[in-house]
Formats: structure tokens, sequence, C-alpha cells
């Protein structure tokens, strides 16, 4: 897509896409389940809810540094091997944060478990680039996005009835289910889909990767305005479950279902970025995306600025922004992991890194700033979305 792009390289085989969806649901799935179960872990480790919202700001760096090495390792020694491995990780910490003694030991637990559930997420974008040509990357991306908008989603309802029924730590146990059952159907159904001509580079060449992309305008606007959109979300995340159930009293249970509302809305999205991809130009598209999100950021701030905060009126424009961020996620995805066909899975992880650490800055602001307030939240969505609308027509003018 970009002025860029290499001559493109021989395509992969393709994978089964509900495998896809597992792997790339993986990483963000053990951020999602656990979101109705920070107040009663908060309580039952006798920690205050900064301490515990760790657990959140920790797994997203491990999500973000996960993925600098990933992406490289795996356009070396192939996608198959890289994964089995991380997969492996996953597993075996989420078995460790299940059984955690102390606050301490969960948030080390959740570290190793996102180092490992990282994998998926940016190996699942990269399985998809190999097998497929840029335009129709964009809309198979759009409908992973719009399929793998259902697992986290689903996941909080499941996470607040769990809790309710057996307790904080039931969450934490159905990820480290979630992850071998990923693991066993990867060993056994996964084919390798680098190309025979991708791989056999040197470390040096790798990691000189990087150097390339972050020299690409259109890399840099699609990996800005994508984290932007995106993952400014999860300073929503991070502290929605307080004002949902300390400012609005609401129980767990009813907090996952108003996340399966929120997930919804990237899943609208998605469906409509996989209607529009072909038919409409990236930036036209882009545009549209990003208005929706401004939209919605700005209808939050005004409802808490003016005193009528409710559940509808915090529900109702925060799925706005998702709908927006569903829509622009796999334009800017397609957009960056196309900017060196020979550097698929370099660019994914870069991309992730971007995202991830993105997400890290706006959890930590709204931990920092004032923590459970409402204000913070909705001033870093609606800065988000403004920053991201001109970064993502920066990188639609590249391309």
């Amino acid at each position: 897509m970009s002025r860029d792009v290499l001559p493109i390289v021989p395509r992969g085989p393709r994978a089964p896409f509900a495998l896809l969806v597992a792997l790339t649901a993986s990483g963000t799935l053990g951020m999602h389940m656990i979101i109705p179960a920070l107040p009663a872990t908060a309580a039952a480790l006798g920690v205050g809810a900064g301490t515990i919202q760790l657990a959140i700001t920790l797994y997203l760096v491990g999500l973000a540094i996960g993925q600098l090495v990933y992406g490289p390792i795996s356009d070396r020694f192939g996608r198959r091997p890289v994964l089995l491995a991380g997969l492996s990780l996953y597993t075996i910490a989420g078995l460790v944060a299940a059984v955690a003694p102390n606050a301490a030991a969960l948030i080390v637990a959740r570290v190793f478990q996102s180092l490992g559930g990282c994998s998926g997420l940016v190996l699942g974008r990269a399985i998809v680039r190999d097998a497929a040509s840029a335009d129709r990357a964009a809309g198979q991306l759009a409908l992973l996005t719009l399929v793998m908008s259902a697992v986290p989603a689903i996941a909080p309802v499941i996470g607040g009835y769990a809790t309710a029924w057996l307790g904080w730590r039931a969450s934490f146990s159905l990820l480290a289910v979630f992850g071998g059952v990923a693991l066993l159907l990867t060993y056994r159904f996964l084919p390798e889909t680098l190309g025979a001509r991708d791989g056999g580079r040197s470390a040096g060449a790798m990691f000189y990767s990087y150097v390339r992309l972050l020299s690409s305008r259109a890399f840099c606007g699609y990996a800005i305005g994508g984290a932007c959109t995106t993952t400014s979300f999860y300073a929503f995340m991070s502290a929605s479950p307080f004002i949902f159930e300390h400012m609005l009293h609401r129980s767990p249970q009813e907090v996952g279902l108003y996340y399966l509302v929120l997930m919804g809305g990237v899943g609208l999205g998605g469906l409509s970025a996989n209607r529009l991809a072909g038919r409409l130009r990236t930036r036209t598209a882009l545009r549209i995306a990003n208005s929706l999100a401004i939209t919605g950021a700005a209808a939050f701030a005004l409802a808490d600025a003016t005193g009528w905060l409710n559940v509808p009126s915090m529900v109702g424009p925060v799925a706005l922004f998702m709908v927006g961020a569903g829509m622009a996620s796999p334009f800017a995805i397609t957009g960056a992991v196309s900017v060196n066909p020979l550097a698929i899975g370099a660019a994914s992880g870069l991309y992730g890194f971007v995202q991830m650490s993105y997400g890290v800055l706006c959890t930590v602001v709204v931990e920092t700033w004032r923590p459970g307030a409402v204000f913070p939240v909705a001033t870093v969505l609606l800065g988000s979305a403004l920053l991201g609308q001109a970064a993502l027509s920066m990188a639609a003018r590249r391309t």
C-alpha cells in the first residue's frame, strides 16, 4: 500500500480461521476476562484499587514488549514454533495466577501471562497477511476483528458470573484452560504459513527491519493512529469497573453485560470495515471511523461535565466510540503490515508494541490523575480520538 512497498513475496498456506480468532484473542482475552473480578480481587487480597489495577497496566506492558520480540523472531524461525512456545508460557503463567497467594505473586504471574499471550496477538495478524494480498488482507482482518470482538465481549460476562458464583480466582482459572486448549489446537491444526523466501535472515537484519519501519511516515501514521483509536479504550477498561460498581452501584454481573454492549460496538465497526474494504478509499473509510470515535468520546465527556452521568449516558457514547475503533482498526493494521511485505512479522510486532505502549500510557494517566474518576477517562478518549484522526489522515496521504 505504501510507496515503499517491496515486491510481494509468495503466499503461505492458509490457517483455519477459527483458530486464528482464538490465537489473536488470547492476548486481549487475558485482560477482558478479569475486569469484573478486579474489585473482588482487591478485597480478597487486601489491597487498594490502584494496586490491583497493576494487573491490567503491567499486563499491557508485557503485551507491548513481547510483541517486539515475537515479530522478528517469527520472521526468522517461523510462525508455528514461536506460537507454541508463547502459548505454553501463557498457560503456565495462567495457572500460577489462579493460585496466587498474594497480590505481588498475582501481578508477576500476569506479566509472564502477557508475555506468552502476545504471541497469538501479533502472529495471528501476521498469519493473515502471510496468505493474502494487501487488499484481501484488509477484508480478512476486518472479518477477524468482527468475529474476535465477540470473544472479549462475552469474556467479561463470563468473568462477572464466575466471580459472583465461584469467587475471583475463577476468572484466572478459565484463562489457563483457554490457553491449554489453544496450545493443543495450534499443535494439531496450524500449518507453517511463513513462505520459504521469507525466513533465514540474520538477527541483525531482523531488528534492522524496525529501523526501516520507523523511518516510514506511512507506518508511523498507521501505528500511532491505530493505537490512539483503539487502545486508548484500555483507560476506560481500567477505571470503569470501579465507576460502575462504586459510583453507579452496579453488580459484577451487570458490569459484564455492559462490556458485552461495548464490544458489540467493535463488532459492528469490524462488520462495517469488512463491507467497505475495496469499496471506499482508505482515507475516506478512516475519516468516517474517526468521526464516530470523536463523536462518542465528546458525548461521554459532555455527560460527565453536565452531571448527567448514568449507565445509558456512559455506555451509549463509549459504544459509539468503539464502533469507530472497530472500523478503523483493520485499515490501520493492514496499512502498517503492508509497508514492507518482507517484514510482516516485524511490522505486526512493532504495530502491536505501539498500540500496547499507548494503552499503558492511557491507563497510567487515569490511575495517577484521579483514580476511579470519570473526567480523566473522558479526556483521554477524546484527546486520543482527535490525535488518531490526524495520524491516520497523514498515513492515508502517504499511501
